[in-house]
């Protein structure tokens, strides 16, 4: 044999070694099951990535309801406190008006005074309403503790029990969430057990 022949069937065996390598390779490769199993894994973190930012995104959504939320009730309720300071004015001006009605009205001096804070009054609810504040006036309506505040019980013949026979101080709500509670008379029941207030 000469030097090439020999030379080639060095190349032909080396050829042939790799195959031979890859054919022994066995079929349960360590290398092959841990890639099987980082797959996996992977998956598994793939799907808890993907629940944490739908939580999230959940989560975001419902603060971002409730900051709505708030903030509408910010504008809402933004006057309540300065409802709450105006009130005492309605209420005088609401006694001047009483107290004149008691008045012999012979003095024309007398009748223009009432009838110009009858007109403030008026004016002044007015205004009132346009920023959804309501006046409580429940003369003759059923006692609600919700919105009444009871300040003494009479008896009263031709009224229901427990029905509104006067208001001392007449209530206010702004965007129907109460600022001030009516004070009220409430009617006892003529035939009800006698109760010791002494005790």
């Amino acid at each position: 044999m000469s030097a090439d022949e020999n030379r080639n069937e060095q190349v032909e065996e080396e050829l042939k070694q790799p195959e031979d390598a890859e054919l022994e390779t066995p079929e349960s490769d360590p290398a092959g099951e841990a890639s099987a199993d980082d797959t996996e894994a992977l998956q598994a973190q793939l799907q808890e990535m993907k629940d944490q930012v739908l939580r999230t995104q959940a989560e975001m959504q419902n603060v971002r309801r409730r900051a709505e939320i708030d903030v509408e009730k910010a504008h809402k309720f933004a006057l309540e406190k300065f409802v709450k300071e105006l009130l005492p004015v309605a209420d005088s001006l609401e006694k001047a008006v009483e107290s004149t009605e008691s008045q012999n009205l012979d003095s024309e001096a007398l009748a223009s005074i009432r009838q110009g804070v009858e007109m403030t009054l008026n004016l002044f609810l007015s205004s009132l309403q346009k920023f959804k504040v309501e006046q409580i006036n429940p003369e003759g309506e059923p006692f609600d503790p919700q919105s009444h505040e009871a300040m003494s019980m009479v008896p009263a013949p031709g009224a229901e029990p427990n029905s509104v026979v006067s208001v001392i101080q007449k209530g206010y709500s702004l965007n129907e969430r109460l600022v001030r509670p009516a004070m009220v008379v409430v009617a006892k029941a003529e035939d009800g057990p006698k109760i010791d207030e002494q005790a």
